[in-house]
């Protein structure tokens, strides 16, 4: 069985700063994480106040292509209601030039109408929103993959022989990911256009339930459903015994106890234990440790240390 790949995912709209992710991010790196992802939104969730405030998404990651060395960067996920696809497309691409082809693409239909409201963003309803998710995919991969030009006529947008410039790294792009627990429309566009298929925080049955329609939509496409990358988001929470538990769910303002049936949580053997049964039970080949202290830099160094080798 191959390594299981281990990306830290953080949530700077609750309140983190451009310095604080740097720190996260270079000890996401030092203690052998594969992967360094931060969420795209603009307003705190829960009765945070979010201070400083958000941080730009896509300006962070430039920020920390140039500031780390190995682990790829990337969104889970980038809303399509924030942003026009042909300058998405620049800015991802330029991100990923200026990484060295380090950068992932998480893009969704954007969920959060409240953020919307605070920052002047129209909120289709969700069938207009999935529509636009669709044709962004189009576009940004189109424009990406083209060698001689790109022209696309869709609802919501129309791109008239557009050069495809700058090109990403990687190419025809960097790997997009899709996620979510929708039952016909996500899945189908998982199969059409992603890389990686991500289930977060939900239970494992329903993770199973959510990977056989993948499958099953990529087998739609004659695509062979092992092409697809499957992962999965869960909350950490982790300490050497049962205090260190406490005191960091507490910091977070989680039950122990609901962490634990819903997350992972525990010490390091216990979180051992439940990654290799959800491993097994869904063929995942990437976890994202949902970290939501980023001032406790000392809990990515221990994951680091006692649960990542593990599964090396």
């Amino acid at each position: 069985m191959t390594a299981l790949e281990f990306a830290v995912f953080t949530e700077p709209q609750q309140g983190a700063s451009y310095e604080d992710l740097l720190a996260s991010a270079r000890m996401t790196e030092d203690a052998g994480f594969d992967a360094f992802f931060r969420s795209d939104h603009f307003l705190a969730m829960g009765d945070r106040d979010g201070l400083p405030g958000p941080t730009d998404a896509w300006i962070t990651l430039a920020g920390l292509a140039r500031e780390t060395t190995r682990v790829r960067l990337g969104t889970l996920v980038t809303a399509a209601t924030f942003r026009e696809p042909g300058p998405l497309a620049i800015a991802v691409a330029q991100v990923d030039a200026m990484s060295g082809g380090r950068v992932e693409f998480g893009l969704g239909a954007g969920w959060y109408d409240r953020e919307h409201e605070a920052y002047g963003l129209r909120f289709p309803d969700v069938g207009e929103r999935f529509d636009r998710f669709a044709e962004q995919l189009e576009v940004i991969t189109g424009l990406w993959a083209t060698e001689g030009g790109f022209s696309f006529h869709g609802k919501h947008y129309e791109i008239l022989e557009s050069p495809g410039l700058p090109k990403p790294a990687q190419r025809p792009g960097p790997p997009v990911i899709i996620g979510g627990v929708g039952a016909k429309r996500t899945p189908e566009l998982a199969a059409r256009f992603a890389a990686e298929f991500n289930v977060a925080f939900q239970p494992l049955d329903t993770a199973k339930i959510q990977f056989a329609r993948v499958d099953e939509a990529c087998r739609g496409v004659d695509r062979d459903p092992s092409t697809m990358r499957r992962s999965i988001a869960q909350v950490v929470c982790v300490g050497r015994d049962d205090a260190e538990v406490a005191r960091r769910a507490a910091a977070i303002g989680r039950d122990v106890e609901e962490l634990k049936a819903n997350g992972l949580a525990g010490t390091p053997a216990e979180v051992v234990d439940k990654l290799g049964r959800i491993r097994g039970a869904t063929g995942m080949v990437r976890v994202y440790l949902q970290v939501l202290d980023l001032a406790d830099l000392a809990h990515v160094e221990l994951l680091g240390a006692e649960v990542l080798p593990a599964f090396g």
